[in-house]
This record gives C-alpha cells, structure tokens and sequence, in this order.
C-alpha cells in the first residue's frame, strides 16, 4: 500500500456533520476534496443537537465554534430527575473548566452546523461540492478509486484517491463495500415532539438537559437552541405505531408531563427506530467508514453524532499525514480502526446501551438505587468531575488514543 501517487480529490459521500467536518479540515490543509451530497440541498431537520467540550474543541481548530456559539445554547449543567420523588442529581460543568476551554455542552440543531460549513466550502477552489448527486457504485485499484454517482438520473464518474463514507445508518458506501453492519434494533420506537412551551417556568431549577426517570414513562427534557423537546419510548407491541404522531397521542403525552388547560404548540413530531449497530470493519483498502455509516446508537447521552465528530478529525490527521508526509496509508488506516472501532465505539456502545436499561427499569427499587447513586456522585465534587468527564466522552477519546 502506498500514498496517492498524484493528488486525486478525497471522495466524500454524504454532508452531514462529519463528512461537512472533514471536509472542512482537509480543504484548510489544501487537499482536494470532492463533497457529494444526495440532497439538492443541505436538510433541516429534528435530528442531534447536542456537541460535547470534545467536538467544540476540534471544531475550534475549523474557526467554526464562534458562528456555532454564536446561534446555541450553553448548558453548563444536567440533571438526573427522578418523577416519583422529586429528587434531582445535578452535575456542574464547571467542574471541568480546568479540563478544558467549553465547559459546557452547546445546544444546536446539527444541520446549523453543516450550513455553517456549507457557507465556507466554496471559498476552496481544490474543494468541489456536488449537491443532488447520490453515490451508487465504486471501483478500486492500485492508483485509487473510480466512483459512480447519479445527477439528475444521468451517470457521474469520478476518481479520487479514496472513497469515504459518511452517508448514515443506511450508507450505500457501507452496502457497496459488503460490510456487515453488526448488532440490532430495539423493538420499541422513540417519539420526538418539539414544543415552544416555556418548560423552565413551571418546573423548579430546570436545567436545560433532564433525564427523567419513571417508572410508569420515563423521558427526557432537553433544550435546544430554538426550542424544547421531549423524548418517549413507545410501546413495541403496538401494531399501529403511526397512531403515535397523532394530535390526541402527543397532546396527551405532553400533558401528563405537564398539565395545563390549553392544549401545547407543537413544532415538530418525530417517531423512529432505535439501533445499536457497529461495522464490522471500517476499513476496505481505500474505503473508510465514518460516523453512523460506521456505528449507531440509540441518543441517550448524545454520543452518535460527537462520535461521528470524532471519527472525521482522527480520520482528517491521517488523511493529512498522507497527503503532506507521503505516508503510507495502510497503517494509518488500520491505526484509524483499531482506536475508532475497537476503543471509542465499545465506550459509546456499552455506555447508551447501560443508560437505556437504567432509563427503563419499572422496578422502583431500582429506581431509587440508581437515583440515589447519581445524587452521591453529584455531591462529591472528585467524583463529579470524573463522570462529567466520562460523559463527556473525555475518557474514551484519551483511551482511544493511547492505543
């Protein structure tokens, strides 16, 4: 394996955050870059919007985190409420302002990312964005890849000197690759409502981030920066879950979180399924996988799209040592799996998968053991710092690292 021989563009399919993101950060060190995005054109939608200290510090070296702090919102606190009792753990990002220049997550819709990208890609000329073009198919050899995409029904073939794929769970890069996509799919569904209802008023020292334990219905409050969203799980048995989006359905669940005499404006409503699923390898020669192409989990704890982050700048170094140094690509990208798949992705997957049973214990003694864990934790300060840290995907990204 060796380095391009000439300086083909990386190919990129998919301009979510991370292929946005290592777009970006290639295109700052002067290497080609061809962007492809099936979309006519950038999305707006209800999808990730929180970005822990670790994602605001590599998107600090983009000069992106001042447009970003610019339209978010700062939390520099969370909380674990228990609905029964009453009971709040509350842990103080201020704790880690030692650890770190954003002691606090930022609260943004993922896609005000992207546009800010979008806004400052075409000031490359090395760097070619491609909207409407979906990829469909690729070829590799010894000099690089050839890839297929489809415009306007027609056929467009480029070639670059590999192929990376950030285009989501269902990655058509991933499928072209024949690589597994390993793990499962819960079998109930999560319901999203988004509401303008001031919930920081009626609820005493809200904080902007809330997982709400019940065991009757446990959800989670969270803020982003235009407005308050409301997470449930639904019942896996229903054979009807559309009924679930229905005005009666989600002005029920919202009242019975907080009950009022008129009924909620709702913004948007969303019900989707929820995996956890990891590739079985990231890597196939000059195909590398990034993001959820890569792995998905389910949103508690707000890992997916940071780990997607995460992937793209470690990704973005070795593309950049291969490029400018002329290293040879092989053992970078086999160092790119092993610290991606084998370390931070065990991290995030064991993680979401754990607070996903603890969200959903009906048992109320085991309720009550885990609130009255997360209160002790919060009181003492050592102990606080140490699972902010952890949560804050700190730890993982250290221990990746290392290897």
């Amino acid at each position: 394996m060796q380095n391009p021989a000439s300086p083909l563009p990386v190919i990129i399919a998919g301009a979510g955050p991370a292929g946005s993101s290592l777009a970006l950060a290639l295109a700052q060190q002067d290497i080609p870059v061809i962007l492809l995005e099936k979309e006519l054109s950038l999305p707006i939608d209800l999808r990730a919007s929180t970005f822990h200290p670790p994602s605001l510090e590599m998107l600090s070296g983009l000069g992106v985190t001042d447009a970003m702090l610019a339209k978010g919102l700062k939390v520099d606190r969370y909380q674990y409420r228990d609905r029964k009792t009453g009971e709040v753990a509350e842990f103080d990002m201020s704790l880690i302002a030692k650890d770190t220049d954003f002691p606090f997550r930022l609260q943004l819709e993922q896609y005000e990312l992207t546009h800010i990208i979008g806004e400052r890609l075409p000031a490359y000329p090395h760097v070619k964005v491609k909207m409407g073009h979906r990829f469909v198919s690729y070829e590799q050899n010894a000099q690089g890849v050839v890839v297929t995409a489809e415009h306007q029904g027609q056929p467009v073939v480029l070639r670059g000197s590999f192929l990376i794929g950030c285009d989501g769970a269902s990655s058509q890069v991933r499928k072209a690759a024949s690589i597994g996509y390993e793990g499962f799919t819960y079998d109930e569904k999560f319901l999203v409502v988004s509401t303008p209802f001031p919930f920081e008023e009626v609820f005493e020292n809200l904080s902007y981030v809330n997982y709400v334990s019940d065991p009757d219905e446990w959800c989670v409050i969270l803020r982003t920066d235009k407005i308050w969203r409301v997470l449930w799980p639904t019942d896996p048995t229903c054979e009807t879950p559309e009924q679930y989006l229905e005005e009666d359905y989600v002005q029920a669940r919202l009242q019975h979180l907080y009950p009022k005499d008129t009924p909620y404006e709702i913004g948007h409503r969303t019900l989707y399924n929820v995996h956890q699923r990891v590739a079985a390898q990231y890597v196939k020669d000059r195909v590398v996988l990034v993001g959820d192409a890569a792995h998905i989990n389910n949103p508690l704890g707000g890992m997916g799209m940071n780990g997607g982050l995460h992937d793209a700048f470690n990704l973005a170094d070795k593309l950049i040592r291969i490029y400018q140094q002329g290293e040879d690509y092989g053992p970078l990208f086999a160092t790119y799996e092993r610290q991606r798949k084998d370390l931070a992705v065990e991290f995030v997957q064991s993680h979401t998968i754990a607070n996903k049973k603890l969200m959903e214990a009906t048992d109320e003694a085991v309720q009550k053991q885990r609130q009255q864990s997360f209160m002790q934790t919060a009181a003492d300060p050592v102990k606080a710092r140490e699972f902010i840290l952890e949560r804050a995907m700190f730890t993982c990204l250290r221990d990746s690292l290392a290897n």
